[in-house]
């Protein structure tokens, strides 16, 4: 049950990092399954503790977190947030991929629309070539490894 609320928990902050909107896409991003271990180890006792009895989904573990931000360890807030800022910050990537990448689309994949889920496919294909800032935004928006 507790990996259960710890599985959701990181869940929420996908959602949350989705209804957060674009931010500027600088840092390095982490995956979900990478928030997932951070949110575990650094909140597993606290939302096992303090959200237990959150029904789950809909944000209302996050929601818990903020709620009992007074009490949860250290610990947890810091890792709470660190885990959503880079996670805004791959939602945010992911939103600027078609844009900064618009160029390289037209010049290596012509025949392919944007917004095409085989648009990164025909990039990683000429990624030696494709400009600094469109590997930039596919690697933050998590679509290929630096």
């Amino acid at each position: 049950m507790a990996k259960m609320r710890i599985w959701c928990a990181a869940s929420v902050i996908a959602a949350v990092a989705v209804l957060s909107g674009a931010v500027t896409a600088s840092a390095q991003t982490i995956s979900y399954a990478q928030a997932f271990d951070q949110l575990a180890g650094g909140c597993g006792a606290d939302i096992n503790k303090f959200c237990s009895k959150v029904n789950l989904g809909g944000g209302r573990i996050g929601a818990c977190l903020n709620q009992n931000a007074a009490k949860v360890s250290a610990k947890c807030r810091t890792t709470w947030n660190e885990v959503r800022a880079s996670l805004d910050r791959r939602v945010g990537a992911r939103n600027v991929v078609v844009q900064a990448c618009d160029a390289d689309r037209r010049r290596f994949c012509p025949d392919v629309v944007a917004g095409d889920a085989n648009l990164i496919d025909c990039l990683a294909l000429a990624r030696r070539r494709v400009s600094a800032s469109c590997n930039q935004a596919i690697t933050d928006a998590g679509y290929w490894d630096r």
